[in-house]
Formats: C-alpha cells, sequence, structure tokens
C-alpha cells in the first residue's frame, strides 16, 4: 500500500471513530479511587441523606460495593415507599421531588426491578404530575437530551419519534455550542450529564467526536485534581466512565461484571495542631448588608464559614437539603423568592460552581452572599 497510502488509510478510520462519542478505557486506579468517595456516603441512610443517583451510578459503573450496596437499595425503598405511597398529604416538604422520584425509579430499574401493578402505576402517575408542574421550568439541557433519548429508543410511543429526534438535535446542538474552550460542557460538573446524552447520540459528526474527545481531556485534568467530591456529580460521571448513560437502563444488564471495590487505605499521619485561615464573608442586597471575618480550620468548606459566623456575630442562615447537598435559602432571615436564589461568589465577581459544602475557601478570600434573579 505505501506509506502515504497506509496514513490516509489509518486518518480515514480516525476519521470514522471520531465522528461518535465514546470514551475510551479510563485509568482502572483513577476509577476505584473517585468511587472509593461514595463509599462514606452509603452510611448516611437517614432520609434526608439517601441519594438514589449513588446507587445508579454504581450499578452502572464497573465497580459494586458488595451487601452495602443491597443494604442502601433496601433502605431507599423503605423511604421512599413510605412517602410516596402515604396517603397523609400533610408533610408535603417531605415529599421527594420530581428529580428524586426520577432517579429512585432508575434506581429500581438498575437491578432489573420493574414496577408494575398499583404501586408501579402510583409512581409513574406522581412522576407524570411533577412534569407537568415544573415542564416550564427545566432549564437542565442534558437531563432533558437524555429523557427525549429514552422516548426515542423505547418505542413507547412512535407517533412521537420524529419530534423528539428534532428535539434531541436541538438539545444536542445547544450543549455543543456550550463547550469552553476547556473543553467542559458548561463547566466540570455539568459535563458528566452532557457527556451521557451526546454517548447515546444517534446523530454521529466529526463536531460529536472532537468535542467528546476534548471533554474527556479535560474530565480527566479535573479528576487529577480530586475536582469531584460531591456524590451526585460523582454517581453522574462513573457511568461514561465505563462507557454507560441513563439511557443503558432501557435494557439494563444486572449480571455484568463489577469490580469489588475496597475502601481506601488511609495513612496515619502525626498529629498537629490544626492551622487556620481567615475568611471574609460578605452579605450584599438592597435591604441588608453584612461584612465579618471568621478563623477556621484549613480544609473548612465555606458550610463550616457560615456555622462559624452564626456563632460569633449576628449572621444567620437557612438551608434545604437537595440531592446535591444542602444549599442557601435564607441569609439573614431573608429567604428568596420564587424567582430569586443566594448566589454565591469569591469577591470581586466570580460565581461560584460548588455548593456551601463542597466548597473550601483558601486563606484571605471574600465570599459574598448575593441575592439574584433568574
Amino acid at each position: 500500500m505505501g506509506c502515504l497510502g497506509a496514513l490516509l488509510f489509518l486518518l480515514g478510520g480516525l476519521g470514522a471513530l471520531a465522528q461518535i462519542c465514546e470514551i475510551t478505557e479510563v485509568d482502572s486506579t483513577l476509577v476505584e479511587r473517585l468511587g472509593q468517595r461514595l463509599l462514606p456516603w452509603m452510611d448516611r441512610l437517614s432520609p434526608e441523606q439517601l441519594n438514589p443517583s449513588i446507587y445508579v451510578g454504581l450499578r452502572l459503573s464497573s465497580l459494586q460495593v458488595g451487601a452495602k450496596e443491597a443494604h442502601y437499595l433496601h433502605s431507599l425503598k423503605l423511604s421512599y415507599q413510605q412517602s410516596l405511597l402515604s396517603n397523609d398529604n400533610s408533610d408535603s416538604e417531605a415529599k421527594p421531588s420530581m428529580g428524586q422520584l426520577a432517579l429512585y425509579l432508575l434506581a429500581l430499574r438498575a437491578n432489573c426491578e420493574f414496577v408494575r401493578g398499583r404501586k408501579g402505576d402510583s409512581l409513574v402517575s406522581q412522576l407524570k404530575r411533577f412534569l407537568e408542574d415544573e415542564k416550564g421550568a427545566i432549564d437542565t439541557l442534558a437531563m432533558a437530551g437524555l429523557a427525549f433519548s429514552c422516548l426515542k429508543l423505547s418505542n413507547l410511543n412512535r407517533n412521537l419519534r420524529n419530534r423528539s429526534t428534532v428535539a434531541l438535535g436541538r438539545v444536542q446542538e445547544k450543549i455543543l455550542k456550550a463547550q469552553t474552550p476547556e473543553g467542559h460542557f458548561g463547566n466540570v460538573y455539568s459535563t458528566p450529564l452532557a457527556l451521557q446524552l451526546l454517548m447515546a447520540s444517534l446523530r454521529p459528526t466529526v463536531e460529536l467526536g472532537t468535542a467528546c474527545l476534548k471533554a474527556k481531556a479535560a474530565l480527566l485534568a479535573s479528576l487529577q485534581h480530586k475536582a469531584f467530591q460531591n456524590p451526585l456529580m460523582i454517581s453522574q460521571l462513573l457511568p461514561i466512565l465505563n462507557q454507560k448513560s441513563y439511557v443503558d437502563l432501557i435494557s439494563p444488564d444486572c449480571e455484568a461484571p463489577r469490580v469489588l471495590l475496597e475502601p481506601a487505605t488511609e495513612t496515619p499521619s502525626q498529629t498537629q495542631v490544626p492551622e487556620f485561615i481567615h475568611v471574609t464573608l460578605k452579605v450584599s442586597s438592597t435591604f441588608l448588608s453584612y461584612r465579618h471575618s471568621v478563623s477556621v480550620p484549613v480544609s473548612s468548606s465555606l458550610e463550616d464559614v457560615l456555622k462559624k459566623a452564626q456563632e460569633h456575630s449576628r449572621f444567620t442562615y437557612g438551608t434545604q437539603a437537595s440531592l446535591s447537598g444542602p444549599y442557601l435559602t435564607s441569609v439573614m432571615g431573608n429567604k428568596a423568592g420564587e424567582r430569586e436564589f443566594w448566589q454565591l461568589l469569591r469577591a470581586p465577581d466570580t460565581p461560584l460552581l460548588q455548593g456551601i459544602a463542597d466548597y473550601r475557601p483558601r486563606d484571605g478570600e471574600t465570599i459574598e452572599l448575593r441575592l439574584v434573579g433568574w
């Protein structure tokens, strides 16, 4: 064939491969370390901390945690069945959100449990009601795209097949346009779900393949720097490192071999006097202002800073639990309105990508809490 002919042949093959979104094999040690960060969360079985996304992520990964996995699913069932199937509507705040309910149903399906009968009808009916109530507020393109993919591939309603294809194409186009120069889709934490969608794409293009290769490189760089600590984000990332997505749960393979995940071995360290950092907390809005410096141990979270400020000054705050961790609902007695939220910024004007439980301030930083509309 000759050198030139061989080169053209190889380039042609690479070009064909680059038209699909494929995340090739990742270093197993890196994946194992990522999975080990989920293990402590599987011991947190209170209703507000149970997270079906953790179970789904593990079942779609190359990792498994033995008996602890079955125990976690059992705890999910007890909690969700009690809250969902109860006739008592007095405590509506205890009911799971649309996202929680959808992930719970995915968790059951990941274990090859196909809920049918009266119980299944009730769960699906509640999910449909959520969708009707919240469809106007959906702004998570990747999740919407995954729903379109499932609808298209499941053939549940063939009359909507063409409309699903058009909608899926528009979502894919918007996600590709949102890719940053570094390679992330939006930001590092929204990239895993975006990749799940693109991996399930039935519209191969050179642009798609190139974008996914760039996103994989960006994710691996972020993993090296331990960017992923939040259990929800980790559980969304593990499937794509195993070349899987939520769409694979249309026909789940519950017998696929998975490696038993062992807890990380901790190296004993010498006891040292904890070092402290100084962080300035600032609140600014049209109706109040606050500025105070607090000292907290190194590696403290922003939530630790808020707690410390609340102990030693007039600062107060309120939170609400979510699958991503606690998020701010009120500051100094002022609750966010219907189309408002308390934004976290690193001064002077850099929005934080992590929540209060995940962000680790550095010494000398000023963190601002700002009430904004959307």
